[in-house]
């Protein structure tokens, strides 16, 4: 099992809604590296639900990954912001994977925790600067982040 980080902007979608959803579509990723990031999820693999663009920012929960591999149909929908031209159905471009709700954390993992707690090089998200949506975490980073959120 692989351990990630996924950014949502709350006001977009929050940990909230996929616990009243259960399991959603991670669509509208555009960037490559993410993306690959994506492509190489397996099934059972967990995922720190994190509340990027709010006050304050932090990890709110956890999720799993259901089903990998997924085209993510946003690509070839001309009305969405996510649209991208030059992907084909033959061809896509974008690939996703839908999860599914694990829980909740008692308290957000804050960001300044976090960066109190580990280096960039051991937990991405707290590098300056780093705008990945999608980022893997060490098998022991995920560890202790998971004993963190106990409190």
């Amino acid at each position: 099992m692989n351990y990630w980080l996924m950014k949502s902007e709350p006001d977009v979608y929050s940990i909230a809604d996929l616990q009243r959803d259960r399991e959603t579509l991670w669509d509208g990723v555009r960037n490559y590296q993410a993306r690959n990031f994506l492509k190489s999820m397996q099934p059972g693999d967990l995922a720190f639900f994190y509340h990027s663009n709010t006050a304050p920012l932090g990890i709110a929960g956890l999720m799993k990954v259901a089903k990998p591999q997924v085209v993510d149909p946003s690509q070839f929908d001309p009305k969405s912001k996510y649209y991208d031209p030059k992907s084909t159905q033959a061809a896509p471009r974008w690939h996703t994977v839908t999860v599914e709700y694990v829980e909740t954390f008692p308290q957000l993992i804050t960001l300044e925790t976090l960066r109190q707690a580990f280096s960039p090089d051991d937990l991405w998200v707290v590098r300056q600067g780093n705008r990945l949506s999608v980022m893997p975490v060490p098998e022991a980073i995920a560890q202790k982040i998971l004993e963190m959120k106990a409190g």
